[in-house]
């Protein structure tokens, strides 16, 4: 494993969000899920999720998510994806979402 600067870990803008909404992403060759993220003062952001092996569109709604907000938004299936929502790879290959044991203001950033 390469190291890196402060500065560079500084440059990445991980910030807290909640899911608003979560629907099925019909375009998607693997399932995945659109989201709107509720970021705080960053404003309401798309994500296209492959989180579909853990999660319910219902269960995923008011979660709060860690996102990466400073890649430039790229077209995934179809969406705009302007975010990424960050989680950790299972010893099954699906994701987990990254999370938090208290409530956190939408747009916190990860110190």
């Amino acid at each position: 494993m390469s190291t890196i600067e402060w500065d560079d870990f500084q440059r990445i803008e991980l910030r807290v969000g909640t899911v608003l909404s979560a629907i099925p992403n019909a375009e998607a060759i693997k399932p995945a899920y659109v989201l709107e993220v509720d970021l705080g003062e960053l404003g309401v952001k798309t994500s296209s999720a492959q989180i579909t092996a853990h999660y319910s569109t219902e269960a995923l709604v008011g979660r709060q998510v860690l996102c990466v907000c400073n890649f430039a938004p790229k077209r995934i299936a179809g969406v705009r994806s302007e975010v990424l929502v960050t989680g950790v790879h299972d010893d099954e290959n699906k994701v987990v979402l990254a999370g938090f044991d208290k409530p956190l203001p939408n747009g916190a950033r990860l110190a």
